[in-house]
């Protein structure tokens, strides 16, 4: 009997839902708006998704908004459970006749418990099975990439908490690297640069807007510049100043040079016969940190081996997850076991 088949993208900024038959049903930011009971040692959901990020740094003392995944993780994983529960009944309806199969993807870095945390979630979310597939596989086969064959291909997955980095070939990870440096952190990285050099208090989401709007891996000719607002931290009222995308460059830099050592890590350790199918295709780039600006001209610039982005990066990993789970009997021996 066909059941309603879910692939999910649960990530440390956002979470992505692929529904066989439909595709992308749904993208919401992973967080999670908490209010405290008065008599209660159990906090009481008040949002979650796009509703409760819009909370984020502006939140009365009784509520507090928060990411439940950290770095690629489960931080919380009573919250998790919770929120993955809202998002199936989002995407199936209230009324289940059939409980779904699910695929959730896990960084290739996670610790056997980590995984464990991740599968009890889903099926404590009225999941009938759960299957786990490792980040950079599930984004090679969004992307579209060839990876049954026995040839090698590079794929550089940077999401919001972790930056995945693999050499697939004949459906396995041959070499990877995952490390904890990826959309998150950039945005504390502009965060604290504007604290130092301009003695400006910004949030969260006012830093992941500057990112956005001028961020760039390299520095751009013409410049880009914004208005950005914060509290000052001398005098302590709100202040506006105006920032170029070349010192925004510069914050990134010490994080986006931690994601081109695990790339070169990982080109150090590939055989070379992967090595020179990798040399003739190029690296694919996919996750939201690849629509950074100039991020695949960076990592062409330091590899010396071409890199490409791939179509719709934001959406590679829950569109693999997905597929993986159609053809779930060839791709079975590449999932990750979970003890």
């Amino acid at each position: 009997m066909f059941s309603r088949q879910i692939g999910i993208d649960l990530g440390t900024a956002n979470v992505i839902v692929y529904v066989r038959g439909r595709g992308i049903v749904l993208t919401e930011p992973s967080v999670v708006a908490l209010a405290k009971e008065d008599g209660s040692n159990r906090p009481r959901i008040v949002a979650i998704g796009e509703e409760a990020r819009l909370m984020l740094g502006r939140t009365p003392g009784t509520i507090t908004a928060l990411r439940p995944m950290r770095d690629g993780v489960i931080a919380d994983y009573v919250i998790t459970e919770r929120m993955l529960e809202y998002f199936i009944n989002k995407v199936t309806g209230r009324i289940k006749f059939v409980r779904p199969e699910l695929m959730i993807c896990v960084p290739s870095g996670v610790t056997s418990v980590e995984r464990r945390a991740v599968k009890d979630a889903a099926l404590r979310a009225g999941a009938r099975e759960a299957h786990l597939i490792e980040e950079p596989l599930a984004a090679a086969i969004g992307a579209n990439i060839p990876i049954s064959g026995p040839s090698g291909n590079l794929i550089i997955d940077i999401g919001g908490g972790t930056a995945e980095i693999a050499v697939i070939s004949l459906g396995g990870i041959v070499v990877s690297r995952s490390v904890r440096a990826a959309g998150n952190k950039l945005d504390e990285a502009i965060a604290n640069f504007v604290r130092k050099r301009y003695n400006l208090m910004i949030g969260e989401r006012t830093a992941e807007d500057v990112k956005i709007q001028i961020g760039s891996a390299l520095p751009m000719d013409p410049e880009l510049t914004m208005e950005v607002r914060g509290r000052d931290l001398i005098a302590g009222l709100p202040r506006t100043i105006t920032i170029g995308s070349s010192e925004i460059s510069e914050a990134m830099d010490p994080v986006l040079q931690q994601i081109m050592g695990a790339v070169k890590a990982v080109l150090e350790e590939t055989p070379p016969e992967l090595a020179s199918d990798v040399i003739d295709k190029g690296m694919v780039l996919s996750g939201g940190g690849a629509l950074l600006r100039n991020m695949d001209k960076l990592l062409t610039q330091v590899t010396g081996v071409p890199c490409y982005v791939a179509d719709n990066p934001l959406y590679c990993v829950a569109k693999g997850t997905g597929m993986a789970l159609e053809h779930l009997d060839f791709f079975r021996r590449s999932l990750v076991a979970v003890h």
